[in-house]
């Protein structure tokens, strides 16, 4: 197959165009804009938030959460925040701005989520929250980690980025933290190149994190006694989300369809594939993993290098944030080892599921997988 077969690719056939237009005929560009509003009061709902505040993108919707929650609950500078380690940097980043410090739990090797069972032996008298990810299209463990914080009084960022519609026990993913943040980026399941939402239920995180995301403006509108960010979301941006949303469940069994084609094709390679369930979840299939045995011979670079030569685009996994050079750098690193976040690293991969992604290409790229061995 000549064509390339990009890691991921959106699919924008349902409102995206009518809903642009609209912003343009209306002139509503601004992140004031009805979609803007549309989108905060009914992915609130659906999440089982009260209220929801787009923002530029999940990131920033980590930066403004944290510092939302350190004024609330008037957390000292250098209080710890736990923190998944196999994640991408976003979230130790936020921390740090915020002047927060990071401690990073290893990551089960089955679900590639933090290990519930490593988090309590981190908590210190400086703990204050516990930061989850739902990793790859599977929920994190989250009853444990609610146990661990109602026991040491603490309070949980709920990192959904990659878990739009996703449920934990039949509870949808979002409605679990203090604070819960996604993603709106162009490989995400609501996709509108950039953009994300935070969302709670305490009304006076939500204030905060409007009044932080919004350069801090008060009454007197160009006098400003605190520093921000302007964070705001335009009202195009939402109006793509928006339509992305109204179509996720579709989104969803389009992503599960390629999933579990997948897990049908490649059952019999030696490594180990992203499973399709849990007790408490089926795989949305944000990605499809690859993290390949111990007595495979190549690593994930060798592997990405080789497909890439066959017109097929993979991404590695996470490298460890416990590894992270400027983390290093910065002092903020212990010497303890998380073995699964580093083998994850060097052996793991994800290949295309981009919701254009033809049977056709899925069996192509399998085979191409399955010459590697």
């Amino acid at each position: 197959m000549s064509e390339f077969i990009p890691v991921f690719a959106p699919l924008l056939d349902g409102n995206e165009k009518k809903y642009l237009e609209e912003c343009i005929e209306t002139g509503w560009l601004g992140s004031n804009g009805p979609f803007v509003k549309k989108l905060e009061q009914e992915f609130s709902v659906f999440c089982g938030q009260k209220f929801g505040s787009c923002v530029t993108n999940g990131s920033s919707a980590l930066d403004v959460s944290l510092r939302a929650m350190k004024a609330v609950y008037k957390w000292e500078d250098n209080s710890e925040i736990i923190v998944p380690s196999f994640n991408i940097i976003s979230s130790a980043q936020s921390c740090i701005y915020n002047k927060l410090k990071p401690v990073f739990v290893d990551a089960e090797d089955n679900t590639w989520n933090i290990d519930t069972n490593k988090i309590e032996e981190a908590v210190t008298n400086k703990t204050k929250a516990i930061i989850i990810v739902h990793i790859y299209g599977l929920p994190s463990n989250v009853k444990p980690v609610l146990e661990i914080a109602k026991k040491y009084n603490l309070k949980i960022i709920e990192d959904a980025a990659q878990a739009h519609g996703q449920t934990y026990y039949g509870n949808k993913c979002g409605s679990f933290g203090d604070i819960a943040t996604f993603s709106f980026f162009t490989n995400k399941h609501i996709a509108c190149g950039e953009g994300g939402i935070v969302l709670t239920s305490e009304e006076n995180l939500y204030n905060k994190i409007n009044y932080y995301k919004n350069l801090c403006f008060t009454k007197d509108k160009f006098v400003h006694n605190d520093l921000g960010w302007n964070l705001r979301m335009s009202n195009l941006q939402a109006a793509v989300a928006y339509a992305q949303f109204e179509k996720l469940d579709r989104t969803i069994c389009i992503k599960q369809h390629i999933g579990n084609l997948y897990q049908k094709l490649l059952k019999n390679i030696p490594a180990h594939l992203s499973i399709s369930q849990t007790e408490y979840a089926k795989n949305h299939y944000w990605i499809f993993g690859i993290v390949l045995n111990d007595d495979v011979k190549f690593n994930a670079k060798t592997a990405i290098n080789k497909l890439a030569g066959e017109n097929t685009e993979t991404r590695p996994f996470f490298f460890p944030l416990h590894k992270q050079p400027v983390l290093k750098k910065l002092g903020i690193l212990d010497n303890i080892k998380r073995p699964v976040s580093e083998k994850l690293y060097e052996r793991g991969f994800y290949i295309p599921t981009g919701l254009n992604l033809t049977d056709e290409k899925i069996e192509y790229i399998s085979k191409k997988i399955k010459r590697l061995f």
